[in-house]
């Protein structure tokens, strides 16, 4: 069997930056094992598999895309979901349709909005579900922070939009260079309560909304996570700190020398948070031919 791949780097116009992603085409044969093995030959912090279906069902429910870590798959990840969806804008132009690649995941169809000609996409999440308000002091102890470097009118949240995480929101980004998550026991603390990984963030101050932040996860970091992205601007709208329809320039990765670019907005009507988007550019960085037995 021979599968044609591409590498690509997701968020960010330049390559060697932003949050690599490694896209196999046309793998509906595969079985799960398989793409879980072809993710740990890749080894990056994601790879996803395209599994192409007529042109009337991919028309009617989107592109089947399944994502995987090098330990698991996953329903939901922002920078696979924006790299893929530029990856088939590129090479496969039959998917785009009114400037939109629609993805078919595990956690429904997400839509991914091109602007112009280039490789500028945004993905339109799923409505934020919000989870336990949890305890600052143990959050800053599992984080390495002190409970005065978090905002003490942002009390961490759980908060999902197709995967959940600890939103902990700091008074500025300067406290993000003493991150040290202690990932073994703050895993086990999180599940306990619904999420995954923590994901810190602070603002950058001046006159436009900015924020840095970090993830630290699977005893490594993620230059660009795009699903805690849709979170954080959840919360940061639900609880006043953004306004509705504010775009919010974030940067992530800086200190793995990655750094990333997203942008991020969310609309709220009363009592609800939707229209969460996160956006980004994509670059192309390599293409390949995976042979298998």
């Amino acid at each position: 069997m021979e599968l044609d791949y591409f590498v690509a780097d997701v968020f960010t116009e330049t390559a060697l930056k932003g949050n690599p992603l490694a896209v196999v085409m046309n793998t509906a044969d595969l079985t799960p094992e398989r793409m879980q093995a072809i993710a740990r030959e890749f080894n990056l912090s994601e790879t996803t598999f395209v599994e192409r279906r007529a042109g009337e069902v991919e028309e009617r429910e989107g592109v089947r895309v399944r994502i995987f870590t090098t330990l698991e798959e996953l329903r939901f990840a922002g920078h696979p979901t924006l790299g893929t969806a530029s990856v088939l804008r590129l090479n496969a132009p039959e998917t785009v349709r009114q400037d939109t690649v629609t993805l078919a995941l595990k956690v429904g169809a997400v839509p991914v909005r091109f602007a112009g000609d280039g490789l500028f996409g945004e993905m339109t999440q799923r409505d934020p579900e919000f989870g336990e308000v949890l305890d600052a002091t143990e959050v800053a102890r599992l984080c390495g922070l002190s409970e005065e470097d978090l905002d003490p009118a942002l009390l961490p949240q759980v908060v999902s939009t197709g995967s959940a995480f600890a939103i902990v929101a700091l008074r500025s980004h300067a406290a993000l260079a003493k991150l040290n998550v202690k990932q073994q026991e703050g895993t086990e603390w999180l599940r306990a309560r619904g999420a995954r990984w923590f994901y810190v963030l602070g603002p950058t101050g001046g006159d436009e909304p900015a924020w840095r932040a970090r993830m630290q996860f699977n005893g490594g970091e993620d230059p660009a996570t795009g699903s805690a992205a849709g979170c954080a601007i959840s919360y940061l709208v639900e609880r006043g700190a953004v306004g509705p329809g504010v775009r919010v320039h974030l940067r992530q990765g800086v200190e793995m020398g990655r750094p990333s670019e997203l942008f991020l907005s969310a609309q709220k009507q009363e009592t609800k948070v939707s229209d969460v988007r996160v956006g980004g550019s994509t670059v192309l960085v390599a293409k390949g031919r995976l042979f298998l037995p």
